[in-house]
């Protein structure tokens, strides 16, 4: 059984990533945190790791895609409401990020999506629970 989740991520400058994400409300954990990699924590179970290109390079034989060019994968966050998706928007556009499409509002559900400055997908979403049942 899954318990936690951790995302790795590209950067090419960590520094600003860790700006980025702390202006978000995570946290970043010292205690694995160094010149190649932050520990960013979004909460007791999801965890991103976000490393240099470098070596995120060392973790796979693959190619590292540029994500401002290519899209390997998006990652899509539930929020409480609707307003919590536009409050840690708010949040992201001011600390560096950008507003790749327009807002998807479906009635049920309402999504926006946020590129970080290296380009990685942000998905933030609430999903009405009623329409779920």
């Amino acid at each position: 059984m899954v318990t936690k989740i951790f995302v790795n991520l590209p950067t090419t400058d960590l520094e600003r990533s860790k700006a980025f994400y702390t202006a978000l409300g995570c946290e970043i954990n010292p205690q694995f945190t160094d010149e190649n990699a932050a520990s960013v924590v979004w909460s007791d179970d999801v965890y991103f790791m976000v490393l240099t290109r470098e070596f995120f390079g060392t973790f796979t034989d693959k190619a590292v895609v540029d994500p401002r060019n290519a899209a390997q994968v998006m990652i899509a966050m539930m929020c409480d409401d609707r307003d919590e998706v536009d409050a840690v928007m708010v949040k992201g556009l001011a600390a560096g990020g950008s507003e790749p499409r327009d807002p998807q509002d479906l009635g049920f559900m309402y999504s926006r999506d946020l590129e970080d400055p290296d380009g990685n997908i942000l998905e933030f979403f609430f999903m009405d629970p009623a329409h779920v049942e």
